[in-house]
This record gives structure tokens, C-alpha cells and sequence, in this order.
């Protein structure tokens, strides 16, 4: 693949990684996460090239 290429992906996952860790930070601020486990779904798509992608875990409160 093309260099172009592969800076454009590494720069939209950087984005995806930055802006998702920051939206779950902020949802779990505050809230009595401990002890607590919560499972997490992530989606990518890329409708024109019919592609999705799913990619499940678990994220544990703070104790």
C-alpha cells in the first residue's frame, strides 16, 4: 500500500482511538464504576466498499 494511504488510515485510528477513549472517560466520569464492567462495541464502516467491521471487549471501572 501506498505511503498516503497508510498515513491516512494511521490518522483516522489515531482519531477513532483518541476521540472513543475520551467519550468513555467521560461517560464513566462520575459514575459508581466500581467494581463494575461494562461491555464495549466498536463499529467501523465503509459503505461503498461494503465493509463492517465489530470489535467487542470489556472496559473495568475504577476501583
Amino acid at each position: 500500500m501506498s505511503d498516503e494511504f497508510n498515513m491516512s488510515m494511521r490518522k483516522f485510528l489515531k482519531q477513532v482511538g483518541v476521540t472513543s477513549q475520551q467519550a468513555i472517560e467521560e461517560a464513566m466520569r462520575g459514575a459508581d464504576t466500581a467494581g463494575k464492567s461494562y461491555a464495549v462495541k466498536a463499529v467501523i464502516t465503509i459503505e461503498e466498499l461494503g465493509l463492517t467491521h465489530e470489535v467487542t471487549g470489556d472496559i473495568k471501572g475504577q476501583e
